[in-house]
Formats: structure tokens, sequence, C-alpha cells
């Protein structure tokens, strides 16, 4: 097992001017990063969550990050004056934004019912549901409880008693991924799937057993660095025709992860996402803080490229495959209660983005029984708001790290417009 911990990083941010220049040290989930968005023209501050930093040698580290301070997007747009670490109030992007940028109303209020999306996290949230039943309330979403039989909460092995040991820091992560799907696919049934360390042989079981319990949607918001076991994990975890499987492409900015670099999962980049005068009311560039800090992409070191992927710069697998909303700046709402003051949080990094694009999977319908559903995207390029600007580092081959018409790393294909872009 490879191990993964993540090097501290000194991030500095311009801000306002050529002069004024913030230093931020990131240590162990607690330093913060600061951005000035030129869309919303204030400073935004935030910070990985604690599970960003692996606990233990051999684990995997989620991709999210918490606002602190600052007005983000969804306040600017609004007028909304709060501090955005304010818990008391939303600061973040709610349903009806999500829905409205990726061309999702009417398909969430009809379709989903019926079919099951997997979170695969680590660790336990001990107030998973009640926090889940918060969000779903506030925004006005159909109850999700365990006694309607719409939310499952098990163990790696299906156990729904002998849990794993809680976890604040995984806690926040999950509060995060039960919050997008609910957004996005509000009709259907969540699945919790919580592995008992986040080792990638754990995660692993976690998604098999999500598919054994019938998920046909599975969201996996952690990765780590590739290593040569990754094929064996292919074949052991994420070979499941039949069930579309989306993986966080990763925070650190230029470089391939795994599992997203798996060629039978959908990996998932990340953008920032505002309102403007726009036909679609909304406009996207690629996320990208620093040159340490941004969705990941890139062209992996081991896994055979999948057949549908037809670029040619990189001759194995090519990360990303489509993306969403990751930028903290313009992040998105999200309830949560353990080890923090409970309340309202707005979170970031592309831990938001898979279980987005799980969602929007799940509203497309069940996959082919024998199909790969990350090639869908590919037969439906019209269908995808296609990115084109931004970047998330540098690179000896632009498209790997550059924003482009058509294909691109960071981006992949583009974003939901819509779920024609999902279906086979």
């Amino acid at each position: 097992m490879r191990t993964n911990f993540p090097h501290i990083r000194l991030r500095w941010h311009r801000v306002g001017s050529a002069t004024a220049v913030t230093a931020a040290l990131v240590l162990a989930g607690f330093g913060t990063a600061v951005h000035a968005d030129a869309t919303t023209s204030s400073k935004v501050t935030w910070a990985a969550t604690p599970c960003a930093t692996p606990k233990k040698t051999g684990e995997l580290a989620c991709n999210s990050l918490r606002v602190t301070g600052g007005t983000t997007a969804f306040q600017k747009a609004r007028g909304i004056t709060p501090k955005a670490a304010d818990a008391a109030t939303p600061s973040g992007y709610g349903p009806s934004d999500l829905q409205s940028a990726y061309g999702l109303t009417s398909a969430s209020a009809s379709n989903g019912s019926g079919e099951t999306i997997a979170i695969v996290d680590a660790y336990n949230d001990p107030n998973a549901e009640a926090d889940l039943a918060k969000y779903r309330s506030y925004y006005g979403l159909p109850a999700c409880t365990s006694a309607s039989g719409c939310f499952k909460k098990v163990s790696q092995t299906g156990s729904t008693t002998s849990l794993p040991t809680s976890d604040a820091g995984w806690s926040e992560e999950i509060s995060l991924d039960l919050d997008m799907v609910s957004a996005i696919a509000p009709n259907a049934k969540i699945l919790l799937v919580e592995a008992k360390s986040a080792t990638m042989a754990n995660l692993g079981k976690a998604v098999n057993e999500a598919v054994t319990l019938g998920a046909k949607f599975v969201s996996n918001s952690y990765g780590g660095s590739e290593s040569s076991s990754d094929t064996s994990y292919d074949s052991s975890y994420f070979n499941h025709p039949g069930v579309a499987i989306t993986v966080s492409a990763g925070d650190e900015g230029y470089g391939a992860e795994y599992p997203a670099a798996s060629k039978y999962v959908t990996s998932v980049g990340g953008t920032a996402l505002s309102t403007s005068a726009t036909t679609r009311g909304w406009t996207e560039t690629v996320w990208k803080t620093s040159s340490t800090e941004g969705t990941g992409s890139g062209c992996s070191s081991y896994d055979a490229k999948p057949s549908w992927q037809t670029d040619t710069g990189c001759t194995k697998r090519m990360i990303s495959d489509v993306s969403a909303v990751a930028d903290p700046a313009t992040g998105v709402s999200v309830y949560d209660s353990y080890g923090v003051t409970a309340g309202w949080y707005t979170f970031g990094g592309t831990s938001a983005s898979s279980p987005i694009i799980a969602a929007v999977y799940a509203l497309a319908g069940t996959p082919g029984s024998s199909d790969y559903p990350a090639q869908y995207p590919y037969a439906h390029t019209s269908s995808l708001n296609d990115v084109t600007s931004g970047n998330n580092g540098s690179c000896s081959t632009s498209y790997f790290c550059t924003a482009t018409s058509g294909y691109d790393g960071p981006t992949g294909l583009g974003t939901p417009k819509g779920v024609s872009a999902f279906t086979g």
C-alpha cells in the first residue's frame, strides 16, 4: 500500500494589488488559503478539512476544503453581508443554484426515483442522517430517512450496527457528499458505505459492498499518489460494468491521482462557477487557487487508456472526463454538526464535484448492464458545457493542464448541460 501524506505547502496568493500578498501555511488541515475571486471582488479564506491529511501511513486523503471567512460568490450575487464562516445561515450554492447551473431543474424534480446512489467514505459520521435531514428540510427537499428506506448507512461489510470509529474530519466529507447527492437527485435513495479506514483496500471493499447492495451509482471523494499496484486495484475494486463510479480528480493542482486514474471510473475535475449575463446564466473556468491548489488532472503513469478516450497527447489514461463546481470561493452549502459548531458551512474541492456527477448519472437512468458509463459523455459532447478558460498549473503538453475548446485535462469534456451526456 502506498503512502499519501500531502506535503506541507507554503501558498502565496496575490490579493487586490501588486503589493498585497498574503502567505498561508497549510499544515495538517488547519492553515488557510486566501483567494481573490474576480467574480466576487472579495477575499475568501478556507482550509483543507482534517481528512485531507491522512491520519496514518497508507491512508488516502479526502478532497474537500471548508470556507473560513470572506464573502462567497453566492453571498455576493445576493447581496448577503454576513461572513461566510457564520454557521447560522447558508453561504454557498444550494440545490436550486446547482440545478439551474447544470440544466437539471426539470430532471431533478422528475427523475431519480427508484435509483440508489452510494457514497463511499472512511470512518463513521454518527450524525449523518440527522444532518442530512437538516439540509433537506431547509431547502424543501423530500425527507430521506432510514425509517422510510430512503437512507441507509452500513460498514464496508454491510453491517448496520458494527460501524467504524467516528471521525470528525471524515464526517465533514460525508455531509458534503450526502448534501450534493440530495441537491441534484432529491428523489433517489442514498446508501452511505463507511470503510473502517482510509486505505485503498478498505475503501475498495466499500465500493464492492455498495455494488453488492444494489447501487448503480457510486461516488468516491478521495485519492492519493499513483502506484504500480493501481492496475490490480482496478480489477479488484472498480471493474463494475453497469455501474457509474465517479471519483474526484484531486485538489492539489496539476498531477494525476488514483483512483481517478482508473480506466473504469468517471474522473471528475473542478471548476469555479459564477452567475453571468449569458443565456445560460452561469459561467465556469478551471478551478485554480495556486500552483499547488486547484483541480487535479494529468496523464496516468500506470493505467491503460480506455478505448473511448481519444486524446492523442497521453498514451495512457487521462484525467479528467467531466467536471463540476469545486472552487471554495464559489462553493456549495453544507450542513454539518459532528466535531464542529452545528450549522451551515461552505465547501469546495473536487469532493463536491464527484457526488454531483454521480447524481446526474442517477437522473439519467440506470446504465446498460454491460456498459462502462464513463464512456457516455464521450458520445454526447454537445450536451456538455465546454469550459475553455483557465489552468491548474504548468505542463509540457498544454491541454493536460490548460482549458481549451473540446477535451482538456482539468475539466474533461465539460460540465453537465442536462442529463443527455450521461445516458448510454
